[in-house]
């Protein structure tokens, strides 16, 4: 029987791996934002359209999240991450030497194929690799992690594209992504077991597969899914379509700043939401309790949009301030995963983690050409202040939706 020692050595090296490619995916969505002017320099394109360009890896993600989550079931996260990372890498370099926004937005859309992956695999890897009670911490680990990377593709990035080309970050990104899929053959596997490991998770009956049919229609048909999936739709959308897109033009034309100071605010944003993540995690793991910290964050998150609505006079350190305050309050909605996993069949968390998670990008794919029709409106109405007020309107009003949906959040007795 391997050792203690050995075992926490292959647990850590398994969830690393994991972890990266999921870090990865987070650089991707965010990314957008730092380079949003050399797009629509680059491709000549309006605001609509560019809104369109980078949601097309939130369609393709809304898309896949559900078949993610039935593959993560069935064939197990060691196939799906080093598939969906070779995915990944083919579509950065796409988009790296795109010539014009059609292929551009092909590539984007190969990058949410490949990245789609990511987080259902690691939520599965957190499933079968670690004891139940340490759920919501590592979900809490896994977003401060990921969060890191969309920090470094905030202010860091938009520094880099200054001395760079934009091109030349993806060319390298795809490397990435193919370096990340070989680790992941090579070292990675779906379960303990596979390495000689005693199980720490339900096992599956030898030689028995998974109906994935009949375990989807039962996460579909239980009612206590849907309300964090909803959540996810508000509160998840409205932070991806803010800090994946709309943050940094937004404080551009409202406040004058220049774009890395700009981008500055985005990564104390993401970097509240990657403390915060972990806190919350564990809060929720301590108390034993996942809807009561998930309502009090998720109100608090749609009422720090106010100072925005009252268009706000403030100086530089109190909006950059209250941007990473903001943060800290978002990862309420990260709960969603645990109560998803917790409301159904464990051999089903795949799948069910996979539902609530389709809310977050079904909510950015809206979001994100909706405002910038907004924009576009405005722009031709001689009107852009207001229709950059229209914009945050629509986004404070997504996290109060979200906000409210927690109060239809169910969980099981712990």
């Amino acid at each position: 029987m391997p050792s203690s020692a050995t075992f926490l050595r292959a647990r850590r090296t398994v969830f690393s791996i994991v972890l990266a490619g999921y870090v990865l995916s987070f650089f991707h969505r965010t990314a957008p934002a730092a380079i949003a002017g050399e797009l629509q320099r680059a491709f000549d394109i309006p605001a609509a359209v560019l809104g369109t360009l980078a949601a097309t890896y939130f369609y393709v993600y809304t898309l896949l999240q559900i078949p993610v989550g039935v593959l993560a079931d069935t064939a197990g996260p060691r196939r799906l991450l080093a598939g969906g990372s070779l995915v990944a890498g083919i579509g950065s370099l796409a988009f790296a030497l795109a010539p014009s926004w059609e292929v551009a937005a092909v590539g984007r859309t190969l990058v949410g194929v490949g990245v789609s992956v990511a987080f259902i695999a690691i939520l599965k890897v957190s499933a079968t690799w670690f004891e139940a009670r340490r759920f919501a911490t590592l979900n809490g680990i896994t977003m401060f992690a990921g969060n890191l990377g969309a920090v470094v593709a905030g202010a860091p990035l938009a520094w880099v594209v200054t001395q760079a080309s934009w091109r030349t970050v993806f060319v390298a990104l795809a490397a990435l992504s193919f370096a990340i899929a070989a680790a992941t053959w090579w070292r990675v596997r779906d379960r303990p077991e596979m390495l000689g490991f005693a199980p720490l998770a339900p096992s599956p009956v030898p030689g028995a597969k998974l109906d994935w049919r009949a375990a989807l229609v039962s996460v579909l048909a239980n009612r206590a899914t849907w309300p964090g999936f909803a959540v996810n739709v508000g509160v998840g959308g409205c932070f991806l379509a803010f800090a994946g897109l709309w943050a940094v033009p937004w404080l551009e034309h409202a406040y004058g700043y220049p774009r890395v100071v700009a981008a500055q605010h985005t990564s104390l944003l993401l970097l509240g939401v990657a403390f915060g993540a972990v806190a919350i995690g564990v809060v929720s793991d301590r108390l034993g309790n996942r809807r009561g910290v998930m309502r009090v964050c998720t109100f608090a998150f749609a009422l720090s949009w106010l100072p925005w609505l009252l268009h706000a006079a403030w100086p530089l350190p109190a909006t950059l301030a209250w941007f990473f305050l903001m943060g800290l309050l978002i990862p309420g909605f990260t709960l969603s995963w645990a109560i998803a996993k917790e409301v159904n069949r464990p051999e089903h968390s795949g799948i069910a983690t996979s539902v609530a998670n389709t809310g977050i990008f079904l909510g950015t794919g809206i979001l994100q050409p909706l405002v910038g029709l907004a924009i576009d409106r405005g722009r031709e109405a001689g009107e852009l202040a207001s229709a950059w007020s229209l914009g945050i309107t629509i986004l404070a009003g997504s996290a109060a939706i979200g906000a409210l949906a927690s109060l239809a959040v169910r969980e099981r007795a712990r």
